[in-house]
C-alpha cells in the first residue's frame, strides 16, 4: 500500500499517475485531497463544474441522477475513474484499490509526495471548488 500526499499536485497529472499504478496492481491511498490544484482561470473552472452538475439533472425531474460529486475526495476519485477502463472488470478491480481522504484522518505515514512544478498563478484548489459547489466538509 502506497500513501501519497496530494498537497500541491495538479489534478490531471496526479489522476493519470494513480490510474497507471492501480492498473499495475498497486493499492494507493491519497491524503489531503482538498489541497489538489486545478490550473486555469478560477471563474471558468467553477462555471464548468457547475454546468456539468446542472447538465446531469436536466432530463426528467422525477428521476434523480446520475449524481455529480461535490466533495473534494469524490471529485478526485471520479477523475481517476474516468482514466480507467471502468466498464471492464480490470478497471473496476483497479478502482477498488484507490482510497482518497480529505486531510489525513488516520494519521497515515506518507510514503511519497507527488508535486509538479507550477508555472502559473491561476489555479483553484479542490477545497475551494467544493465550497462553490455547495459541499460541507
Amino acid at each position: 500500500m502506497t500513501v501519497i500526499d496530494a498537497e500541491g499536485a495538479i489534478l490531471g497529472r496526479l489522476s493519470s499517475e494513480v490510474a497507471k499504478r492501480v492498473l499495475r496492481g498497486e493499492e494507493i491511498v491519497i491524503v489531503n485531497a482538498e489541497k489538489v490544484i486545478i490550473t486555469g482561470n478560477k471563474d471558468w473552472i467553477i462555471k464548468k463544474y457547475q454546468e456539468e452538475r446542472e447538465k446531469k439533472n436536466v432530463a426528467n425531474p422525477r428521476r434523480f441522477g446520475p449524481k455529480f460529486p461535490r466533495r473534494p475526495d469524490d471529485i478526485l476519485r471520479r477523475t481517476i475513474r474516468k482514466m480507467l477502463p471502468y466498464k471492464k472488470s480490470k478497471g473496476r478491480e483497479a478502482f477498488k484499490r484507490v482510497k482518497v481522504y480529505v486531510g489525513n484522518p488516520k494519521n497515515l505515514q506518507v510514503d511519497e509526495k507527488i508535486s509538479h512544478p507550477l508555472n502559473t498563478t491561476k489555479y483553484i484548489t479542490l477545497g475551494e471548488l467544493s465550497k462553490h459547489l455547495g459541499a460541507k466538509f
